[in-house]
């Protein structure tokens, strides 16, 4: 998989997750490289979720 596969991909499961959890934001979800882990942080933070229980979210999407 490229970088713009992996973009487009990320921007649809963006676009589902945000469907999901109606209290997330673009900024939220803003993917920048090497800030994966910071980006999950603030959603663990926000949905109140585990690392392990947003990865199973993530993939089921």
């Amino acid at each position: 998989m490229n970088t713009t596969e992996a973009k487009g991909n990320w921007n649809e499961q963006k676009g589902k997750l945000k469907q999901q959890f109606a209290v997330l934001t673009d900024n939220d979800l803003m993917f920048k490289e090497g800030k994966k882990d910071e980006m999950f942080g603030k959603l663990q933070i926000k949905l109140g979720k585990t690392k392990e229980e947003l990865h199973k979210i993530i993939a089921g999407l």
